[in-house]
């Protein structure tokens, strides 16, 4: 390694840290903090955020990415270095669009709007939300102008979170995803309805987290380098690969709602556990694809938490941990349960037929909003009239409709398309494990994770954020990303069950 290159990595390093710093007190905030904390940690949350982005667009950081792309010329472009060094460019492209106030004034923004939407949705009232959620909304208005020009003035807000995607893109897919998955969702309601009572009643919160605990750290959670503790909103962070953290909420009248949200952050959490450590503290650690990390999520809850072969593991532990509840349930009909279709409130609740129109949902509103066809002071309206034309349902409360994610009050308007498509990512990259490993499924109905996360950590994980989602998919699948594996998966997955 060149000297240029080494103080280059050294004053990325640098910059990491200050990240590193803004994710713990983010974690802090939303799973330690006492409420009165909110103003001193916006302060403090603003001005490191303020600190990060003005090392990042130095003149000194520039100059040593000059030196660095020098050093790197000629080598080997699919090489940790010159993927750093481009990555690192088109990071600072960016950064360079967005002015420094901005930046401080968007962090205090969000780090105090995070506690009021807190507040708001425990008491169902949108009004004290409101006008947090119209600055936020401003600001990333403000954040795609700094882009101009552009295709489109959603792409500078996708583009935070997914390099390489277009909102053409997006509209494509969901175009493609939406009215096979509404057919499906009409046929199965025209078939005898599934029981599923004995999964609402009494389910201690200790029984539901040591359960919880025991299939993570079966998946290959490390617990030496993360952790697990509850949060209003699940979700996962890391600040280094050393330190992985991921979060739950317990609802002990519903058996399954925290086992699926410990097994999807988990595999957020396996993802970053996964990179090669020689890329720690740097943009190849804290720039992932969303969509990547999506589909890693998605893949652990859904096409191994709801599958069959790992029910039939697990049942009877699941079973004996609730007697009293699941006694006289037998395998056949506690699986069909946990894969209950039905139209339903709650986005991170969503069977797999439905969860993809909660995202379009988001999708659409976001869309509206950003367009200016929509003021945040008529979103619940819209949203419920939005929720009816959907599913054909109205949420009771805005604490079951508007107010539900934690997203926008972090002002993560762009992400929700990556949820949907990482479902579309996690079933190409299925069809490739599963020629790769044959009798995967004999494996994962002895608990034997192993060679899958193997697998995903040779073709996946260990690259961290060096490839863009199109690229990495295509490498490992010979496809770009393409909806038809997942519409395949999910009517072959539920006709079985709605049609045996």
């Amino acid at each position: 390694m060149t000297e240029k290159l080494q103080q280059f990595k050294e004053a990325l390093h640098e910059i990491a840290d200050y990240l590193a710093v803004f994710a713990l007190l983010e974690w802090d905030q939303q799973v330690n903090m006492p409420p009165a904390g909110a103003e001193g940690r916006s302060q403090v949350m603003s001005r490191i955020a303020e600190q990060a982005h003005n090392l990042s667009v130095s003149a000194e950081t520039i100059r040593l990415l000059e030196e660095a792309e020098k050093a790197v010329a000629g080598i080997d472009p699919d090489s940790d270095d010159a993927r750093l060094v481009k990555v690192s460019r088109k990071q600072l492209d960016r950064e360079l669009k967005v002015p420094a106030a901005w930046v401080s004034d968007f962090a205090m923004t969000t780090a105090t709007a995070h506690n009021v939407w807190e507040e708001a949705k425990a008491n169902n009232d949108f009004s004290i939300f409101r006008p947090h959620l119209e600055k936020i909304v401003d600001m990333r208005k403000q954040y795609a102008d700094f882009f101009k020009p552009y295709d489109h003035v959603y792409d500078p807000l996708l583009h935070f979170f997914e390099q390489g995607l277009q909102t053409k893109d997006v509209v494509e897919i969901f175009a493609a995803l939406r009215p096979k998955q509404v057919e499906l969702i009409k046929w199965i309601s025209e078939q005898p309805q599934i029981k599923d009572d004995f999964l609402h009643g009494r389910f201690p919160e200790k029984d539901q987290w040591d359960f919880g605990v025991e299939v993570i750290k079966d998946f290959g959670y490390d617990w030496n380098r993360g952790r697990l503790d509850k949060a209003v909103h699940p979700f996962s962070t890391g600040f280094n690969l050393g330190d992985i953290r991921i979060t739950t909420r317990v609802y002990e009248n519903l058996a399954t709602s925290s086992m699926f949200s410990c097994m999807h952050e988990a595999g957020h959490g396996l993802y970053t556990m996964g990179a090669d450590p020689a890329l720690d503290r740097t943009p190849l650690t804290f720039n992932y694809s969303m969509v990547l990390h999506e589909s890693q999520s998605r893949l652990w809850e859904n096409l191994v938490g709801r599958s069959k072969p790992f029910w039939k593991h697990y049942y009877p532990k699941f079973r004996s941990q609730f007697p009293t509840q699941l006694g006289n349930v037998d395998l056949a009909i506690f699986y069909k349960a946990v894969n209950k279709v039905e139209p339903s409130f709650i986005r991170v609740e969503a069977d797999e037929a439905t969860y993809n129109l909660h995202v379009m949902l988001r999708f659409e509103i976001e869309l509206a909003l950003i367009e200016n066809r929509l003021q945040v002071k008529d979103l619940p309206d819209y949203w419920n009239a939005k929720f009816k034309e959907y599913f054909g349902i109205t949420p009771p409360d805005n604490a079951r409709g508007v107010l539900q994610d934690v997203h926008w009050s972090s002002g993560y308007i762009g992400y929700f398309p990556t949820y949907a498509i990482g479902n579309v990512v996690s079933v190409q990259l299925w069809e490739s494990i599963r020629k790769d490993i044959p009798n995967l499924d004999e494996q994962i109905e002895k608990a034997e994770f192993k060679p899958l996360l193997g697998w995903l950590v040779e073709k996946v994980h260990r690259h961290g954020a060096k490839f863009e989602c199109q690229e990495l998919v295509q490498r490992v699948t010979g496809s770009k990303i393409d909806p038809q594996p997942y519409l395949q998966y999910i009517e072959t997955k539920y006709t079985e069950i709605y049609g045996a």
